[in-house]
């Protein structure tokens, strides 16, 4: 039997690259036609994050999901819809008081971070579980606030996304299912390269992957650089694997990519190496979503 990939899409992402790339989507209208062209070109899931329109920076503003979600369903695209829940995460401490939140910091109380998914009820939402330094921030996903969450996710009847940035994150979302917070087969996404975080190494990549749940459908991504190689390394050892401008900007040294562009880089090498790009419906069941 060939092997099926989901190939997941990133299209906007909360990094300040904006400013970086001469078309970036930025608008709700921008976000959303980059979801359509994505799923045209063979993405299955669309991962979105939404920016404030008039300066570019990221947003964890409602009605701006609000707005993309509406656009893509309205346009009659089928690509699996999956909204972040990482804006309130991120912790700086103060030049005077480390107590005290510095410039960057943008915590929230966990609940606070699902309000897009309460009012959109998306296919996937994304859930981080676990701490570490990203960047000069620190990204902060407690247990108890994991705990909020996973059990509000579940309450939706939205998949959750686990992303998972180091080995030790996915001792943790093992215990959210044991704990019964994670229903059905576990989905993971293995996030590579980010700076201060897992290196984007083959070996990296299978020290996560032996660690993982057997019954979880995992996916794998390397930012920069890196995109195309784990693309490759991730569908070898079986898995799905994702792409777009969130991870990175350029289709090849120099030559500024754009979402559907990166996508069908993607799906030329996953056919490459004699697997199925699976389209929105079939996704859906290998993950055990109902369609809404």
């Amino acid at each position: 039997m060939t092997q099926e990939v989901i190939l997941t899409c990133a299209v906007t992402g909360g990094h300040a690259n904006h400013n970086k790339h001469p078309d970036y989507p930025v608008t709700p209208k921008q976000i959303a036609q980059s979801c359509i062209d994505a799923g045209k070109a063979g993405a299955a899931v669309a991962h979105i994050h939404v920016r404030n329109p008039n300066t570019g920076e990221r947003s964890g503003e409602p009605s701006l999901f609000g707005e993309v979600v509406a656009r893509v369903r309205d346009s009659g695209s089928d690509v699996l819809i999956n909204l972040t829940t990482s804006e309130g995460a991120r912790f700086a401490p103060g030049p005077d008081d480390a107590s005290i939140g510095g410039p960057g910091t943008t915590l929230k109380q966990p609940l606070d971070r699902l309000i897009q998914v309460e009012e959109q009820r998306p296919d996937i939402c994304t859930l981080d579980v676990g701490t570490f330094n990203f960047g000069e921030t620190i990204f902060v996903n407690t247990p108890s606030h994991l705990r909020a969450m996973a059990e509000r996710i579940k309450s939706l009847g939205v998949k959750p996304e686990m992303e998972v940035f180091e080995p030790g994150h996915i001792m943790f979302a093992k215990k959210l299912i044991d704990d019964g917070l994670i229903e059905g087969s576990p989905m993971f996404q293995i996030c590579l390269g980010i700076p201060h975080a897992s290196p984007a190494t083959p070996r990296m990549l299978q020290l996560m992957v032996d660690l993982l749940p057997d019954d979880a459908n995992w996916a794998a991504f390397g930012i920069s650089r890196w995109e195309f190689k784990v693309v490759a390394q991730s569908v070898i050892m079986g898995g799905h694997t994702r792409v777009g401008l969130e991870d990175n900007l350029y289709l090849n040294k120099g030559e500024f990519a754009t979402n559907a562009l990166l996508v069908e880089k993607a799906v030329r090498i996953i056919r490459e190496l004699d697997a199925d790009v699976v389209d929105a419906t079939r996704a859906a069941e290998i993950l055990g979503i109902k369609r809404r």
